[in-house]
């Protein structure tokens, strides 16, 4: 859901001052998962962007608008987030060492201190309207100030970092015996990551 985590993630391999940028397939960002779990849904299935606009130039992408949910489930629900980057390799996807898995994503979506608030929860300006089980409410609506999110990574020591990525994430529910629930959200972020020449 986070562009913002593919560009955390591959920063996290700095050790030397290069600056790589990301340049995403795909105008509207969001594409459909290629290798979803039977049963799984795509952003644009779980969420409604009519209102939301995503703008890319070479500040970044200007984000602003609203998303209101579609996708609908019981709130007593538990979230499971995970991404994964892949990277174009050979003619296929090939995983990287990069990814993250966060068993339960309502409960930290607002701590200030997590990755996720810095990035893209804290330019929610209707928070205390989010219910409770905030990602799986249908008709909840998330209001967004307008921000930029930087397509641009500084001081990446990678020197194979060029060509294709792609970003798979995916929102699994589970209910209150931890048993998985049958629909899942899966998309993906596709784009290619360039040397930044100066």
């Amino acid at each position: 859901m986070l562009p913002i985590l593919f560009l955390l993630a591959l920063s996290g391999c700095s050790t030397q001052a290069a600056e790589y940028q990301l340049m995403f397939d795909n105008p509207e960002i969001f594409s459909p998962c290629l290798d979803g779990l039977p049963g799984s849904i795509d952003f644009t299935e779980a969420f409604d962007l009519d209102n939301m606009i995503f703008d890319e130039d070479e500040e970044g992408i200007h984000i602003s608008g609203n998303l209101t949910t579609k996708w609908d489930l019981p709130g007593t629900e538990r979230i499971s987030a995970r991404f994964r980057i892949m990277q174009f390799d050979r003619g296929s996807w090939q995983p990287t060492l990069l990814n993250q898995h966060l068993p339960d994503i309502c409960s930290m979506m607002w701590d200030t201190k997590s990755t996720w608030y810095k990035h893209w929860f804290q330019n929610v300006v209707n928070r205390e309207e989010i219910p409770k089980n905030c990602l799986s409410t249908k008709g909840t609506v998330w209001v967004y100030k307008p921000f930029i999110m930087s397509l641009r990574l500084g001081n990446v020591g990678n020197p194979n970092l060029r060509g294709r990525y792609k970003v798979v994430y995916s929102l699994e529910a589970f209910d209150e015996n931890n048993e998985r629930r049958p629909t899942s959200v899966c998309f993906e972020m596709r784009g290619v990551v360039e040397k930044m020449q100066y």
